[in-house]
């Protein structure tokens, strides 16, 4: 357990670093935002720095292995929004743009979080009981409908504000 919460929590810490702060060939959260808004999750920089703060400590979290569901849920949470505004289009297989990865680390954190972060863990050291299927399962819906939720509110945004900067045209009486 602890080379999957290391391996899976430092990449996500990293992936989080590339949103936030440029770091390892990431563009900040500026470039971040852009992508974004063209994705429809706006307001872009929200969202950016959002998704970016949600790896990072999701990923922390989950390396340490933290109050491990709730680092799950947010990974989770991040990987969902993903497949459904960039990957889901392109079908399952990454050589495709698809969603393969995304799935992959979705079952990684869902796993993590029923199993437990295991004996070397801050939550193994703290006494945190916090391992059982329950765990898994309220992470991995927790995650899904976080997901969910930012991108419906990103979406519903670009909508309201598209609409207020080019109003339809109403018939006017004369």
């Amino acid at each position: 357990m602890l080379i999957l919460r290391l391996v899976v929590g430092v990449l996500f810490v990293g992936h989080g670093a590339q949103k936030l702060f440029g770091l390892f060939g990431g563009g900040g959260v500026d470039a971040t935002a852009q992508s974004f808004e063209k994705g429809g999750l706006r307001p872009g920089k929200v969202h950016a720095v959002a998704a970016g703060c949600a790896e990072f400590f999701g990923g922390l979290f989950l390396a340490a292995g933290l109050v491990t569901p709730f680092a799950a849920a947010a990974i989770i949470a991040v990987m969902v929004a993903a497949v459904v505004t960039v990957h889901w289009q392109n079908g399952l297989w990454v050589t495709q743009q698809g969603f393969e990865y995304n799935l992959v680390m979705i079952a990684a954190a869902f796993a993590v979080a029923g199993a437990g972060a295991g004996t070397w863990s801050l939550d193994g050291a703290f006494g945190l009981d916090v391992a059982s299927a329950g765990w898994g399962v309220g992470a991995l819906l927790v995650g899904v409908l976080g997901g969910a939720a930012a991108v419906l509110t990103g979406r519903l945004y670009g909508a309201h504000q598209d609409a207020q900067h080019h109003p339809r045209a109403t018939p006017h009486s004369a």
